[in-house]
Formats: structure tokens, C-alpha cells, sequence
């Protein structure tokens, strides 16, 4: 075998074809895994993997109808319209969290966007004092117009979630209330504010393999990549119009993540909601494809999560560590900038040696 040099410049795209991101996406998923893995260790301590800590800081009464959302107004879940936390309850919260291992808070509400200024103010002194505990701090708030971002960015927020969900093709069939482009406009107000964009999907909502591709596609095609992509598997919630679906199967998830890895090679791939139904041997396989994070703790949001002494338990049998603080998106001390790869060693079939993203650690 001819061997050469790759950098990790050359390995980070954002010209991917659609063409391509489908025969990665349907490569055989062992290959697939490998390829991923290999990828990850060029970027990324592979023993490293960062908890957060999700807080709902506004729960239930939003107006929007996303099919899979117990905090839809229109859905009957038992979801109560609750009113913003306050201040104390959050840094309760924050603190607790740190003192568990969380590197990362992230704060949602329950909102198509912010409208009350009073609560907005509220939520910009919230994301300024947990900034102060040396965490990461989050937001997902909803839609954001460019000066609420900038404020945001001068509160001290570290990143925005705001996923697309779905690709673009199968979207209107989950949300009528927000349109595609809408969601595209407020993760380009984050990227201008400077803020760190943390973007990803859900899989189990029905949607084909096409359709996760579209997701990957556009996500990978972004001018620059997200900070974090989240891989959510749908949790079904009895009220929701998805409420009977079935629980998706685990390898879609792991199939999910190698590419994401492989296409967004520096981002932090977080394995999100939905983990609950999975064993530790099915999250050690999304590890091992490239998921470097978790949330922690036993509540997402309104849903279920997995108990800390379990995952505590899981990391400590795979060899896995929390990440220290401060969090650390790419790892400096994992290699060199370079590694040998061969011609044709990790390929999948059919790719040519040129196209090659693949790495093989030394």
C-alpha cells in the first residue's frame, strides 16, 4: 500500500455532494464505524466525553405544533404552562450540576421566540451568572432576531442551540408553525454574533433514510460546520401526534452519528435525548462511532433521562473521562497535525483514494 499524508485541513469539508453524504451514509455500517473512529481520534480524545446538564427554565404553552413536543400548547400531555424560573432556581441548578461533572448548562424555554422583554432581560442576567461558574452556557430559546443574538453573545453565552430536526424534504410533515428557512435564518444571526452554533436533528420521526441524509447534507454543507451537532432519537409522548410511534432502531443511531462525525469532523457529536432506551453496549457503539458528549442528569426537559450512578457506572467501565474544565471542543494534544493513511486501507467501497476522510492513528 502507498502511503501519504493527510492534514486535518484536509479532512474538514463543507463541498460535500449529496452523492457522497449517501454512499457514506449507506456504507457497510461496520466500516462505516471504523472509518468514524478513526476520524474522531485525529480530532478528538477519544477517552473524553463531556456532560451537560439541560434545565427547562420556561416550561410548557408554546404555540408552535411540533409533532414530537409535550410542551405544545395544542397537545394534551400533562405539560402545565409553568412561568420562568427564577434566578436562585437556576443557579441551584447550575451548581449542582458542576458539582456532578457537568462542563456544560444549557437552559431552554418553552417559546417560538422571545417576545417579553422583561423575561428576555431575566434570561440574559441567568446566562451572565452561570458563565461565572466556568461552565459552557446554552441557550435554546426559539427563534432569535440578529440583536437578541448580540446580546445575548455580551450576556456571556457560549453557544445556541437551535436544530433543524429533520431534512428539509420531510419537515413540513412534523411543523407547520416555522418554516425551514426561518430556523437557517436564526442559526446565521447566532454565527454573526459570534456565537457557537449548536445544531443536529432527530431520528424515529417517521422520516426515510433520505431524509436523514437531506439533514446530514445540509448540515455539513453549512459555511461553517456547527460547534455541536445533537443526535436526538425521538422520545414518544402519549398526546403528541407522534405519541405511538416506535422506539427507532439503535443502529440507525449509530449510523447517524459515524457520518455526522465524518462529515463534521471537528464538531462535537452529542449523543442527546432518546438515550435512555438504549443499553451501555448500544452507547458505547456511538461512542465508538464519534459521539463525545452526553446529557447528564435524570430529566431532560420534560422527559426522562438516564440516572447519573448509571452513566457514572458506563463511563467508568468503558474508560471514558468527563471533560475538564474549561471544556475543550477539539483536542490539542491527540496526535499531530498530521497522520500516515493508506491509499486505500478504511475506504468504502466504491470511494476513490482522493476522496479519502479517513484517518488510521498511529
Amino acid at each position: 500500500m502507498v502511503s501519504r499524508t493527510a492534514s486535518k485541513d484536509t479532512l474538514v469539508r463543507n463541498d460535500w455532494t449529496r452523492e457522497e453524504v449517501r454512499d457514506l451514509y449507506h456504507g457497510p455500517l461496520l466500516s462505516l464505524v471504523f472509518r468514524a473512529a478513526s476520524v474522531h481520534r485525529l480530532f478528538h480524545d477519544p477517552e473524553e466525553v463531556q456532560r451537560c446538564t439541560l434545565l427547562s427554565i420556561k416550561t410548557g404553552g408554546c404555540p408552535e405544533d411540533c409533532s414530537y413536543c409535550p410542551q405544545s400548547a395544542r397537545y394534551k400531555t400533562g405539560v402545565e404552562n409553568e412561568k420562568l424560573l427564577d434566578l436562585s432556581a437556576v443557579m441551584e441548578a447550575a451548581t449542582r450540576a458542576r458539582e456532578a461533572g457537568s462542563s456544560r448548562f444549557c437552559m431552554g424555554a418553552a417559546w417560538r421566540s422571545p417576545r417579553d422583554e422583561s423575561e428576555f432581560e431575566s434570561v440574559l442576567e441567568m446566562v451572565s451568572k452561570v458563565a461565572e461558574t466556568g461552565m459552557e452556557v446554552c441557550c435554546t430559546l426559539g427563534m432569535l432576531s440578529s440583536s437578541q443574538a448580540k446580546r445575548l453573545k455580551e450576556a456571556g453565552l457560549t453557544a445556541y442551540n437551535h436544530n433543524l430536526d429533520t431534512g428539509e424534504g420531510f419537515y413540513d410533515k412534523i411543523i407547520s408553525t416555522r418554516t425551514y428557512g426561518e430556523r437557517l435564518a436564526t442559526i446565521e444571526n447566532v454565527r454573526n454574533a459570534g456565537i457557537s452554533v449548536c445544531c443536529g436533528g432527530i431520528v424515529g420521526l417517521g422520516e426515510s433514510d433520505d431524509d436523514r441524509i437531506d439533514l446530514l447534507h445540509t448540515l455539513a454543507t453549512m459555511s461553517e460546520h456547527p460547534e455541536s451537532v445533537p443526535v436526538n432519537a425521538l422520545v414518544a409522548v402519549e398526546g403528541t401526534p407522534l405519541g405511538e410511534s416506535e422506539i427507532v432502531s439503535p443502529l440507525i443511531l449509530v449510523r447517524t452519528i459515524a457520518a455526522a462525525r465524518i462529515l463534521m469532523p471537528a464538531a462535537r457529536v452529542r449523543l442527546s435525548a432518546g438515550r435512555i432506551n438504549l443499553s451501555a453496549a448500544e452507547q458505547a457503539l456511538c461512542f465508538l462511532a464519534g459521539a463525545n458528549s452526553i446529557f447528564a442528569g435524570e430529566r431532560l426537559l420534560t422527559t426522562s433521562n438516564n440516572p447519573e450512578c448509571e452513566d457514572s457506572s458506563m463511563l467508568e467501565a468503558l474508560g471514558l473521562r468527563s471533560t475538564n474544565f474549561p471544556a475543550r471542543t477539539h483536542s490539542d494534544s491527540i496526535g499531530s497535525s498530521h497522520s500516515i493513511i493508506s491509499e486505500t486501507e478504511g475506504l468504502l467501497p466504491g470511494q476513490k483514494a482522493s476522496q479519502s476522510s479517513t484517518t488510521i492513528p498511529g
